[in-house]
């Protein structure tokens, strides 16, 4: 554990989800094979796109409409029916697959295990201080086992805009009824969490758990109050 500056005493704690409590990118992976796979074998009018060409009409509805990148089901929503749009699918059609795919997409992305030590020192903090989620993903909290940590759960699109937009943090401060000094933000991500923590007036909590250099990071702009390598640590912080 490393300070970078004296932290107000903590009485909540927020956490990111995605790479903080679990490693997020294979079940996207996963999730990405699943979808494309389901695309091709239900509906042979999209077969013939590839990874890259829902990843390029996924940027250009994005282009379109920046505001998608606050809700990432929504955008995957439109991304959907815009490529059965363009296969040739009337409007109500394209909708309907598109609602279908989303839920594919749905399915498989909460298809994981949160890692036991995570569960076990979100069990710990929470008898201590109330939790709260912050996320700019969209995973099922209930299947994944989540749910009964935290005070209150907050989705980037349902609740306002994605981090590090002030929006998510400001419920969250709301929810805990406590000044924002005395809330610990805890996330993997320099700019989204750090730097959306540190800008509502949070405290940040830095879950560097792949040991990268803070003075090269590419995101490296605002310091966090406290870096971590592992969860395990974070109970210190109450002491």
């Amino acid at each position: 554990m490393k300070f970078y500056r004296r932290i107000a005493p903590v009485k909540a704690m927020a956490f990111d989800l995605d790479d903080t409590l679990y490693d997020n990118y294979p079940v996207i992976v996963r999730m990405e094979q699943e979808l494309l796979a389901w695309l091709k074998q239900t509906h042979p009018a999209v077969a013939q796109m590839d990874k890259a060409d829902w990843l390029t009409l996924k940027k250009r509805v994005a282009q379109q409409q920046p505001e998608l990148k606050s809700d990432v089901t929504l955008w995957r929503f439109v991304q959907l029916k815009h490529g059965f749009l363009q296969a040739g699918y009337h409007d109500d059609e394209a909708q309907m697959a598109a609602q279908a795919g989303v839920d594919v997409a749905l399915d498989w992305r909460s298809q994981f295990k949160v890692p036991q030590q995570s569960l076990d020192v979100l069990a710990e903090l929470s008898d201590k201080v109330p939790l709260v989620a912050i996320t700019n993903g969209n995973v099922d909290l209930d299947r994944v086992g989540l749910t009964p940590f935290f005070q209150s759960v907050l989705k980037a699109g349902l609740d306002g805009q994605a981090k590090p937009a002030p929006d998510l943090f400001t419920k969250a401060q709301q929810c805990l009824d406590l000044p924002a000094e005395n809330i610990l933000h805890v996330g993997d991500h320099l700019l989204t969490d750090i730097q959306g923590a540190k800008r509502a007036g949070f405290s940040a909590c830095w879950f560097n758990d792949k040991a990268r250099s803070i003075m090269t990071h590419t995101n490296g702009r605002v310091l966090p109050d406290v870096e971590i390598h592992q969860l395990l640590s974070l109970p210190e912080l109450l002491s």
